[in-house]
């Protein structure tokens, strides 16, 4: 049974700088509402548009939704905690943000995987990509995301609620997660600090490669007939690219080999959780034409009919 007298935690944050403080709060704020505003842009966009019947846009429609949960479990509290002086949060709130972080994130982790495969149906299998990437199997690739994160949060939730916490209860970053919770238990946690590595860190690294490898697979094999449809699928497949590499590398550093340095843990949580997503419906909008032409039909459409 877990023994612990700790009902809160105190969250240090990024820096106690009250300078830095103010400007960051006005810098996390925009940063916040870009992601909520461009996400949204993306899923109207697609949900009103033609694109909604495109395997890789349905893809997108998820990976945008997922963005906006994935950052709202940490920025809304980054963000206020920044005009506070103590920074507390309850034990069961302080679980259910990390659940939470760890089942948005590892969602994106496997829709990404997904939209590499719906990538590489469309131009290395074309004469079976609608059979290979029906809508059923979508249906099917999203739920096994959401089931693959749901039990890859819940392993991680079982190793801390089952840890005691005596004391002290700062935790060095500005939410909740693994490695910093378990530097506060009052138990050896080095063989759990290893097997966070291999479920998380390995877990990253392995997709990473894997994603890699598919997409210069798909890039080597590229044979389309005409330079407007090669351009096309060149800039499809460098948006992904982009994306998977500003979301995995900072996951990556964060989560192999060690545990360590949490001062750079911070910076690079930062990147995953507000940097990342911010920047995610500026590349698939600005390099994606398709997604521009959807968005003039059906923004100038809802403004005519506004007119009306």
């Amino acid at each position: 049974m877990r023994q612990e007298n700790i009902t809160e935690f105190i969250l240090l944050g990024l820096f106690s700088d009250g300078d830095a403080k103010a400007a960051c709060f006005v810098l996390f704020s925009l940063c916040y509402f870009a992601i909520l505003s461009g996400n949204l842009l993306i899923l109207i966009t697609i949900k009103g548009s033609h694109l909604r019947e495109q395997p890789m846009y349905f893809f997108l429609s998820y990976l945008s939704f997922m963005d906006v949960c994935f950052t709202s479990t940490v920025a809304p509290r980054l963000i206020t905690d920044l005009l506070v002086q103590r920074k507390t949060i309850s034990y069961n709130d302080c679980m259910a943000q990390m659940f939470y972080a760890h089942f948005f994130g590892a969602t994106e982790i496997f829709i990404l995987v997904a939209m590499a495969y719906d990538r590489y149906a469309a131009i290395c299998r074309p004469l079976h990509y609608m059979v290979i990437m029906s809508r059923k199997v979508c249906y099917v690739l999203v739920m096994a995301s959401i089931i693959g994160a749901f039990v890859h949060s819940l392993i991680h939730v079982l190793i801390i609620i089952e840890l005691p916490f005596c004391g002290p209860n700062k935790i060095d970053h500005f939410f909740c997660d693994v490695f910093p919770l378990l530097k506060l238990a009052c138990t050896d946690t080095k063989l759990l600090v290893i097997l966070v590595i291999t479920t998380t860190g390995i877990l990253a690294i392995l997709t990473f490669i894997a994603l890699v490898i598919s997409y210069i697979i798909i890039l080597s094999t590229l044979r389309t007939p005409s330079s407007e449809g090669r351009r096309k699928a060149l800039s499809t497949c460098g948006s992904h690219i982009t994306v998977v590499f500003m979301f995995f590398l900072p996951l990556i550093f964060t989560y192999v080999p060690t545990a360590d340095s949490v001062s750079d843990d911070k910076v690079f949580a930062l990147f995953y959780t507000m940097i990342a997503p911010m920047f995610n419906p500026f590349i698939y909008t600005l390099r994606n034409k398709d997604m521009k032409n959807a968005m003039r039909k059906v923004w100038c459409r809802d403004k005519l009919s506004g007119q009306k």
